[in-house]
């Protein structure tokens, strides 16, 4: 009998997973997102859109579904399905491990200011920036839309809600990897005076961070929310390797 693999995604860490994941004999392999983005890529497994409806609801998930493994490889900043995951798996007893990417750490010429929310974050422009690249997704906008002074650069994956409430600005519409050229030159483009980002880690945006350095940008930086404890993997590779043994130790 096949062994059922739940991997909580939304990031590509967890698209990379599932497709490794699938290579494996005697697995299935299942993929849930949350559902915010109306049309995601391609991933490997089977598909599961939307809530669980918290812990009980997971819980319930995992046992009629009959998963035998759970992987957390959600955004970093999506703490409480990670909580829940946490809840759920230690109340069936079931194997689970949390694929958290490395925070970005700040380097000599980076000018960071870091805050706890997404709330201190606004709080920190008012009065000591002009003209903002935003990129903390569509989801918190309206914490910026008091900021009447401040013009923003909003870069997105998807259209925000019709009844959000937004800052004054422009929208940018696309999804990284970025390439540094091309963040440096939007920078300069823009006239970009701050950068506001959560600290994501990883490689596809961190581009934006190192064309901020160079170019002397500050960067208002929204540090990450705490998670639960368990075993935790920082990259696909160990994870798929933790994957590989628990597999194996149940053969």
């Amino acid at each position: 009998m096949k062994k059922r693999v739940l991997i909580l995604g939304g990031t590509g860490d967890a698209s990379k997973l599932a497709a490794k994941a699938t290579t494996l004999p005697g697995i299935e392999v299942i993929v849930s997102l949350a559902g915010r983005t109306p049309e995601p890529l391609p991933i490997a497994g089977t598909l599961r859109v939307g809530g669980f409806g918290g812990v009980d609801g997971l819980t319930t998930y995992l046992r009629d579904e009959a998963i035998d493994l759970l992987i957390d490889a959600t955004h970093p900043f999506a703490a409480q399905i990670s909580f829940n995951a946490s809840a759920a798996a230690d109340e069936l007893e079931l194997p689970r491990i949390i694929l958290v990417r490395p925070a970005w750490e700040s380097v000599p010429g980076d000018q960071w200011i870091n805050v706890d929310s997404i709330a201190a974050a606004a709080d920190v422009l008012e009065g000591q920036a002009k003209r903002v690249f935003l990129t903390i997704g569509r989801q918190q906008l309206a914490a910026f839309a008091h900021l009447h002074e401040i013009w923003f650069l909003m870069r997105l994956i998807n259209q925000p809600e019709s009844e959000a409430v937004l800052p004054n600005g422009l929208f940018l519409f696309s999804q990284g990897p970025f390439d540094l050229t091309a963040e440096r030159e939007l920078l300069m483009q823009y006239q970009i005076d701050t950068l506001v980002t959560k600290n994501s880690g990883g490689n596809a945006t961190y581009a934006k961070i190192i064309a901020a350095r160079e170019l002397g940008i500050n960067v208002v930086m929204v540090n990450r929310p705490p998670i639960p404890q368990g075993e935790q993997v920082k990259n696909v590779e160990e994870a798929f390797v933790w994957l590989c043994n628990q597999i194996s130790s149940v053969r």
